[in-house]
């Protein structure tokens, strides 16, 4: 299964957050796929910080294959050796923490959606002058929504996503959305220790759902 990059952009727009995670274990990952599914995900981003992760991505994106309307993309990718290889084993979207030109090259090539991290005005308007759709907001809790709300009507359009301290409250999440984000990337507070040691997946698809619920709330 393939998706456009119009369609992923909808979707990150129309749920208005994305989890962001990575276990070592195929199976808690799984299992944590099921769970954000479960809650009304339809966008995850599984991040490349282990040694493992290629290994457990292949596996990932079998599994998610279960579910037809369910975007998988792969974060934390540093360069254009890594985007294609993570693409040719099915990666549907790219994120990276950093502004890289070769990674935009490999995913235009591609035709796969690049979402590169930026941190400064100058690295969000390059950025976009390479053909970045979404850009990333990274660090999110550094930079915070004033970041964001000042920066929005010098370049107009502009399709971000911050991620990192983004927390699922309804004051965080208000201030983040209220600055123009489309969407916000929740990792560490949404799939929380406690959550991943106990294996609690029915609580975190209700945490899942009840971010998803909070957003919509603060979007009418």
């Amino acid at each position: 299964m393939t998706f456009s990059s119009d369609t992923i952009q909808q979707a990150m727009r129309s749920s208005g957050m994305i989890p962001v995670f990575f276990n070592a274990d195929i199976e808690v990952a799984k299992a944590v796929l099921d769970a954000a599914y479960k809650g009304g995900v339809r966008v995850f981003e599984f991040t490349n910080r282990g040694e493992n992760a290629f290994q457990v991505f292949t596996q990932l994106i079998k599994h998610a294959a279960q579910y037809p309307d369910l975007m998988l993309g792969i974060g934390t990718i540093m360069n254009a050796e890594a985007t294609l290889k993570y693409i040719g084993a099915g990666a549907h979207f790219i994120v990276s923490p950093i502004l890289k030109a070769e990674m935009a090259t490999a995913c235009q090539k591609e035709n796969i959606l690049w979402i590169p991290g930026c941190a400064t005005l100058t690295e969000i308007v390059t950025a976009k002058d390479l053909g970045a759709k979404v850009i990333k907001i990274f660090p999110g809790s550094v930079l915070g929504p004033g970041f964001v709300s000042s920066i929005m009507p010098v370049v107009p359009g502009l399709q971000l996503m911050p991620t990192g301290g983004v927390e699922p409250t309804e004051a965080n999440l208000s201030a983040w959305f209220k600055a123009g984000v489309i969407c916000v990337g929740m990792g560490s507070q949404l799939f929380t220790k406690e959550i991943i040691e106990r294996k609690d997946w029915a609580r975190l698809q209700q945490n899942v759902s009840d971010a998803l619920a909070i957003i919509k709330t603060i979007r009418k």
